[in-house]
């Protein structure tokens, strides 16, 4: 099991907690925040067709719609919710990894980036992770749009307001996976998770009455399923955080 943690505090970046926060590993999904900077920067009403890249399974709504055109930045609402595969990959098709890369390139960042479009088998030729990230970077990353520093981060935010995945670090928070995207028991939180096979991973900012928290939390491992135990261990960093937001 590897894990690496960072949470600061959002309006300064000072690191007020880590363990191993410059250990790259696999993000799985995180990475498609990258990709929603870069989409929030791009004209969000040009149309973009479904049936430009090839049919892709597992998270996402588009793929059970009758809808085949979206706007781009529709694309990316479903991508900050649901974090939707199929709507990735016709972003990915639009806007080009290029576009992706030069985001990272901006921020600054080494270790954390997304590396392909999503892909149902990924074989040897293929990139070996969708995307990988150091927790301190990605901490770092949240903070900053926090504090408005990142063109196109407040849009970014208001598209992660939507995101129903509260199973990692946002469960300890008790908020509707469903409807949170105003404050609730004193508390706003904007999160994007990935998840794969032996990996899971949560990044967000979370906001209470005494401060806002920029945290990332990444595990993974290799072997039997460990699931539970990493939910358990995410959840309750959840509750430290909760604890020092109220």
């Amino acid at each position: 099991m590897r894990w690496s943690v960072a949470v600061r505090d959002a309006a300064t970046g000072e690191v007020l907690a880590a363990v191993a926060p410059d250990l790259v590993l696999p993000t799985a999904s995180v990475g498609k925040l990258l990709l929603l900077l870069a989409a929030a920067r791009a004209d969000g009403a040009v149309l973009l067709r479904r049936d430009a890249v090839a049919p892709v399974a597992d998270s996402g709504l588009w793929q059970h719609l009758r809808v085949p055109v979206l706007a781009v930045h529709d694309c990316a609402a479903l991508v900050g919710a649901v974090s939707d595969n199929l709507a990735t990959n016709v972003l990915l098709h639009h806007l080009g990894l290029d576009a992706v890369r030069a985001v990272a390139d901006e921020l600054g960042l080494r270790a954390t980036g997304l590396h392909d479009v999503v892909r149902d088998v990924r074989g040897p030729g293929h990139p070996p992770q969708l995307s990988t990230g150091t927790a301190g970077e990605l901490s770092d990353v949240l903070a900053r749009l926090h504090r408005g520093e990142v063109d196109g981060g407040a849009q970014v935010l208001h598209w992660l307001a939507a995101g129903t995945d509260l199973s990692m670090v946002g469960a300890a928070t008790g908020l509707d996976p469903l409807a949170h995207v105003d404050a609730d028991r004193g508390l706003v939180l904007r999160s994007k998770t990935g998840t794969d096979a032996g990996v899971r991973a949560d990044v967000g900012l979370l906001g209470g009455p005494r401060r806002a928290l920029a945290y990332a939390v990444l595990a993974s491992w290799e072997g039997d399923d460990r699931r539970d135990a990493v939910l358990s261990s995410m959840a309750a960093v959840g509750k430290r955080l909760v604890h020092y937001v109220q």
